[in-house]
């Protein structure tokens, strides 16, 4: 048992170079299963808010479900027509990735059971 630990403590000439590698490697796996998605996923949002047009349906992060009628000149607020000549104005920020995507998602065949 004891000749394990000083396997582990390591070499004392080393300076801990290990150690630095390890932590570099951690470093490392933070940044990829972190940052890294974390980062696409702020760049995909921004993408798909810019690109709102009239016409595009809508989810809010509130859960309100709505098409665009239309873009503001100041161009960070959209009118959104929630049921026919109903209109409220929103933020272009409280709008949901995801919601939306799956609200414009194409319906899928349901498959018939026998």
């Amino acid at each position: 048992m004891l000749q394990f630990s000083y396997l582990l403590m390591g070499d004392p000439k080393n300076g801990g170079s290990v150690q630095l590698l390890l932590m570099g490697g951690i470093m490392l796996v933070f940044w990829l299963f972190m940052i890294r998605p974390q980062a696409k996923k702020a760049k995909l949002q921004k993408t798909f808010i810019n690109d709102l047009k009239k016409g595009d349906k809508i989810v809010t992060i509130a859960g309100i479900h709505g098409t665009i009628h239309k873009v503001n000149d100041d161009n960070t607020t959209i009118q959104l027509e929630v049921n026919p000549g109903s209109y409220i104005k929103i933020e272009k920020s409280a709008i949901s990735l995801e919601w939306s995507q799956a609200l414009n998602k194409p319906a899928t065949a349901v498959a018939e059971t026998k």
